[in-house]
Parts: structure tokens; sequence; C-alpha cells
């Protein structure tokens, strides 16, 4: 019998780059999930949600699938720093982890065929920023423009340069799509991850 499909339930090009690590066939669907942070919602709590959201919504309409959500934020004491959007709140948000440290929250769901619940787990990773300069914040941002990225943060280009250490379980974490936790839950959906 032929393993079932793997659906990341995601329109993020970052996620679906990191999946494709696994050398796993798969496809992408967007989840049509509204992400909005619920009034007094801790960080994990948030993505933690939206990875269940994400999942649920992708295997309502494919349940032959099995389907992975994810989520991530940036957690600043507390405070939640997502998606930017533009370039004023990218800016805003790169002033305030400046010389700060703050952990990035990635959570996962794998739902199996039938939207049957295979598990979630969510991963921290934390960074400390160095002191940043506001031309060098500029800089950084006219680049690599991360207005889609939590925290204004793409590890893929030269957010690493803003960065003094970093403490983690596993470094795909900081991209939002923590592969250590991604093939321990797609072997428990039954899939051949290696």
């Amino acid at each position: 019998m032929s393993a079932p499909p793997l659906i990341l339930a995601s329109t993020s090009p970052y996620r679906a780059e990191l999946l494709g690590r696994l050398a796993l066939p798969f496809e992408t669907v967007a989840p049509e999930v509204d992400e909005s942070h619920l009034r007094g919602e801790p960080p994990t709590a948030m993505v933690a949600r939206l990875a269940r959201a994400k999942a649920a919504a992708v295997a309502a309409a494919r349940p032959d699938a099995v389907v992975l959500g994810g989520d991530q934020c940036l957690d600043l004491d507390g405070g939640i720093l997502g998606k930017p959007g533009n370039f004023d709140t990218a800016l805003a948000q790169l002033r305030a982890v400046s010389g700060r440290t703050a952990v990035f929250r990635s959570a996962l769901c794998v739902l199996g065929p039938g939207g049957t619940a295979v598990g979630s787990e969510e991963v921290p990773f934390a960074v400390t920023f160095r002191a940043l300069g506001e031309d060098e914040i500029r800089r950084y941002l006219a680049h690599d423009r991360p207005f889609d990225c939590a925290g204004s943060v793409r590890s893929e280009g030269r957010a690493l340069a803003l960065m003094e250490r970093t403490d983690g379980p596993d470094p795909t974490a900081l991209m939002g799509l923590p592969l250590i936790a991604a093939s321990r839950l797609l072997r428990a959906a039954g899939l051949a991850v290696l």
C-alpha cells in the first residue's frame, strides 16, 4: 500500500524550502486561516493554535493526506513580534530587539488521513541580538526586505549578522520549520523520512 500524500499547509517559500530538504514528495496548499493574535494569548499558545488551525483547514479539504501545519513568532518578553508587513514596523521591531534576547517560537502540527491527530510540538530558539545601529538596521531592511518574516528576521539572508549568539535544539527552528521535530512527527504519521 502506498503512503498517503504529504501536504504542507503553508504558502511560505521558506517552509517549503526547508521541507524540501527531507526529499519527501509534497505539495503546498494555502490554509486560509485568520492568523490574528487573540487578546491575552501567550506566544506559545498562539503558534500552537495557528499550526493546528492551518493543518485542520487543509485536512478538511484533503482527508486523504498527511498534513503538516506550522507557525512562528518572535517572543520578546512575552510580547509577540510577527510578520511586520512593512518597513516602518520592521524598523520598530529591530529597534526593540537590539541588545536583547528574544525567542523564536516555532510550532508544528501533523494530522493524518481523515484529520486524525498525529502530534504537535513547539520548538524554541533563542537569539541574542547585538546592539544595533540605526544605519545598519536600515541597510539590512533595504537589502533583505524581511517584511514577511517573524520579527523582521530573514535568517536565510543577512540576519545572522544582527546576532550575537543563538541557542536552541534545532537550527532550522530559527527559519520557521524545525526539521528534527517535523521528521519525528512525519515518521509517527507513517511516512518514511529516510
